[in-house]
């Protein structure tokens, strides 16, 4: 298992300091993620090749954002977030089918990307659009022998296999974040990955405490300080052969980022 972090493509981003930084902190592998569907040209795909070769650093995937309003938490997160909400559903569709393109200059197979608050309800339309709609671009991401990846923690994991099943392509999997299960109250991580252990490709390593209110997320927290069980974490995930990156994802620990970057490092060295 190689390990990684987040790398950002955003307007102004230097992609070789970047890709440079994680060399530094001794990491061989990234996902890179963009939310600014106007940066997937084919210029900037070439200078992110460039440096990743430069520097040695495997990209798994890419992590694919939407436009769009965008609120994180339990009361607006499931009219914003997504491709669950109908108002938004068409514009990012069209957004995933362009990074899906962006992935394919960049030599990936993985897209993955929040799909929002799946119903828990099979019946309910919001459900079967959405499952209609990762149909298609499933199917259009078949062609290029690409993956559609979804990022856990919206949604339980029991839904999230109902899904999987539902859309019915053999090109889907799950970028299993540990910490979001946590966070959105959804799951036990290591519970989790008796459901969904299977469909995993590509994982996040974050921690977090669980929700203490109905309407906000729980905290995001410096690996090793809150609720998820990293030891059994990857011993699970090596029962269940997966040789795949586990990408370091640290949000929001401002000047403690790098700190937090490499104390999450030597962390999964250890236990790898």
């Amino acid at each position: 298992m190689k390990i990684g972090l987040m790398i950002s493509l955003r307007h102004g981003s230097d992609m070789d300091e970047k890709f440079r930084n994680a060399a530094e902190l001794e990491l061989s592998a990234c996902q890179v993620s963009c939310y600014e569907v106007e940066l997937y040209t084919k210029e900037n795909a070439e200078r992110i090749i460039t440096a990743a070769k430069k520097y040695g650093i495997l990209i798994t995937a890419l992590w694919a954002g939407w436009s769009g309003p965008q609120e994180w938490n339990f009361y607006a997160g499931p009219e914003t977030l997504g491709i669950v909400p109908k108002a938004y559903r068409f514009t990012r569709m069209k957004e995933l089918l362009m990074a899906s393109d962006f992935a394919e200059l960049l030599g990936v197979t993985d897209i993955i990307t929040h799909v929002g608050f799946l119903p828990e309800n099979p019946n309910d339309p919001d459900y079967t659009g959405t499952v209609a709609a990762i149909r298609n671009l499933a199917l259009y991401m078949k062609k290029k022998k690409q993956y559609f990846l979804f990022e856990t923690g919206q949604e339980t994991p029991t839904t999230l296999v109902r899904t999987i099943e539902d859309v019915g392509t053999d090109n889907l999997g799950v970028n299993f974040d540990t910490g979001n299960l946590v966070m959105y109250g959804k799951a036990n991580p290591v519970d989790a990955l008796d459901i969904l252990g299977k469909y995993v490709r590509n994982v996040h390593c974050k921690d977090g405490v669980y929700p203490v209110c109905g309407k906000n997320l729980g905290k995001e927290v410096t690996i090793g300080t809150g609720k998820v069980d990293f030891p059994r974490i990857i011993e699970k995930l090596k029962a269940l052969n997966y040789t795949g990156p586990l990408i370091i994802e640290r949000e929001h620990a401002g000047d403690k980022k790098i700190q937090d970057i490499i104390l999450a490092r030597d962390i999964l060295r250890s236990l790898i």
